[in-house]
């Protein structure tokens, strides 16, 4: 598999599980779309989002780095930080 597939696939596993921490469609969220103006996201969602993340792929993400995940490729970028999986 490519990087370039390897990312989509991770992206496709980050909309899934984000999408449903946000209550819409995966096909709503767009990979640039911001969590709090486009999808209404709130503090609460946004700490549960961290929380699924961690359990899924067993890292820990400090709090501190919520504020960087506005959208799914912040997210992708700070889950490959904390992983160390090539971006």
């Amino acid at each position: 598999m490519t990087a370039a597939a390897t990312k989509e696939a991770k992206l496709e596993e980050l909309r899934e599980l984000i999408s449903e921490v946000l209550e819409i469609e995966p096909e709503e969220l767009t990979n640039d779309g911001n969590f709090v103006n486009e999808y209404e996201a709130d503090s609460l969602r946004a700490i549960e989002i961290l929380a699924r993340l961690e359990k899924k792929y067993k890292v820990e993400i400090p709090q501190g780095e919520l504020p960087r995940m506005e959208n799914l490729n912040a997210v992708y970028e700070v889950l490959a930080e904390f992983t160390n999986e090539q971006v």
